[in-house]
C-alpha cells in the first residue's frame, strides 16, 4: 500500500512538473510571439552625444538580440528638466505593454525624497516604485575633476584655497549640487558658476582657462572625454561614489573625508543613485512575463561578448546592477529617516 501511495504521489509530481514546464513555455511563446515584429521605443532623458546617450544606444543595439522575436529597438532623446520630462512621459504617457522602456539621468531615482529638480515635487508625475526597473550597465558616480594646467593636484589644494572656479549647467543639476556639498560639507574653496548650456561647454570652457574644472560622472570623463583623461589633461580629486573606483585607487570618496557620521551618512544618502548609474526602467502595469523577459534579454546583454568589446571601445567598464537590485535600492531610500533627507535638502538648497 505504501508502494503505491509512494507511486501516486511521485506521478502526481511528475505531472506538476510537467504542467509547470509546460505553462513556462507557454509564456515564454506568448511573449515571443508579442514582440515579434514589433519596433520598441527606448526613451533616453538627455540630449543625443552625451553620455548617457552614448550608453542607452550602445546597450539597445546589442538587447535587440537577447528579447524573444528579436523587436527592434528606436531611440529617443527627450532631454530636459533633469530627466524629469522622459519620466513624465514614460511614466503617463508610454504604451504600458512593454513597448516603450526608458534612461533617465540617476538623480531622479533621489528624486521622490528630495524633491530637488522638481521644486518640492510639484514636477514629478511618476511613483518609482509603482514601476518595473530592467537594469542599469554600470556603477558610475559623479567625479570633481580638474583641468591639468591648473596648479591644484589633489583635493586638498581645493581645501587650502585660493578659491578655485568650477563650471555648472543650473543650480538644479549635479554639477552643481555635488560641488555645493563638497563645499558646504569638506570646506572647498570653490565658487560655482552656472549657464553653461552642456557638460561639453564646461571641458572647452576649462581648456580655455574660463574654469578650472567641473563636477560630473565619471562616464562623462572615461567615456565623453577618453582620450584627454588618458593623457592626462583631466585629473579627477574626488569621487561621490560608497566606494573608490577600480579606475581610480588613488581618488578619495567624499564618505572618507566627511568628518562627522551625520556628514557621511549624507553622502552616503547622496551616492545611492550611482550604484544604478544608468537606471533603465519601465512605466507600471506591463505584464510580468514581458518584464522578466526584458530582465533577461539586459542581463544575457550584460554577458554579450559583442556589448562587452563595445563598452571597453567607449571606456565604459560594465559593473551591473539588477532589476531587482535597483528596487531594492529603491526601498532602502524609502526607509532612510525623514529628518536625514531634510539636513540633505538643507544642504542643497540655495
Amino acid at each position: 500500500m505504501d508502494k503505491v501511495r509512494g507511486l501516486a504521489c511521485l506521478c502526481v509530481g511528475v505531472m506538476a512538473g510537467l504542467g509547470t514546464n509546460h505553462a513556462r513555455a507557454q509564456m515564454q511563446n506568448d511573449v515571443e510571439k508579442f514582440y515579434r515584429g514589433k519596433t520598441l521605443t527606448f526613451i533616453i532623458g538627455t540630449a543625443t552625444g552625451a553620455a548617457y546617450d552614448l550608453v542607452g544606444r550602445a546597450v539597445a543595439a546589442h538587447m535587440t538580440r537577447h528579447i524573444p522575436g528579436e523587436p527592434a529597438i528606436v531611440v529617443q532623446n527627450v532631454p530636459g528638466a533633469g530627466s524629469l520630462n522622459m519620466m513624465n512621459a514614460l511614466y503617463v504617457r508610454a504604451a504600458r505593454d512593454g513597448t516603450v522602456f526608458g534612461l533617465p539621468l540617476n538623480g531622479v531615482l533621489l528624486e521622490q525624497r528630495l524633491r530637488i529638480y522638481s521644486g518640492g515635487g510639484g514636477n514629478v508625475s511618476f511613483d518609482l516604485n509603482k514601476m518595473a526597473w530592467i537594469g542599469s550597465p554600470s556603477h558610475q558616480p559623479q567625479v570633481m575633476w580638474v583641468w591639468h594646467k591648473t596648479a591644484i593636484q589633489s583635493f586638498a589644494d581645493l581645501q587650502k584655497g585660493p578659491e578655485a572656479i568650477l563650471g555648472a549647467t543650473s543650480p538644479t543639476a549635479d554639477n552643481y549640487l555635488t560641488p555645493l556639498m563638497a563645499q558646504r560639507l569638506l570646506g572647498a574653496k570653490i565658487k560655482i558658476v552656472t549657464g553653461y548650456q552642456a557638460v561639453n561647454d564646461i571641458f572647452v570652457a576649462a581648456e580655455r582657462g574660463e574654469v578650472q574644472g567641473n563636477s560630473t560622472p565619471f562616464s562623462s570623463i572615461s567615456v565623453g572625454k577618453r582620450d584627454e583623461f588618458q593623457a592626462g589633461h583631466i585629473r579627477v580629486v574626488l569621487q561621490f561614489g560608497s566606494n573608490r573606483l577600480k579606475e581610480l585607487p588613488n581618488v578619495p570618496t567624499a564618505i572618507e573625508l566627511a568628518g562627522s557620521e551625520r556628514d557621511k551618512d549624507l553622502f552616503r544618502i547622496w551616492a545611492l543613485k550611482f550604484n544604478a548609474a544608468y537606471p533603465i526602467g519601465l512605466p507600471p502595469d506591463v505584464p510580468k512575463a514581458r518584464v522578466d523577459a526584458l530582465r533577461a534579454a539586459f542581463d544575457a546583454t550584460m554577458r554579450d561578448g559583442k556589448f562587452l568589446e563595445l563598452a571597453q571601445r567607449i571606456g565604459l567598464d560594465i559593473t551591473p546592477m539588477s532589476g531587482a537590485e535597483i528596487e531594492k535600492s529603491l526601498g532602502d531610500l524609502e526607509k532612510i529617516d525623514e529628518a536625514r533627507i531634510r539636513e540633505l535638502r538643507d544642504v542643497l538648497a540655495p
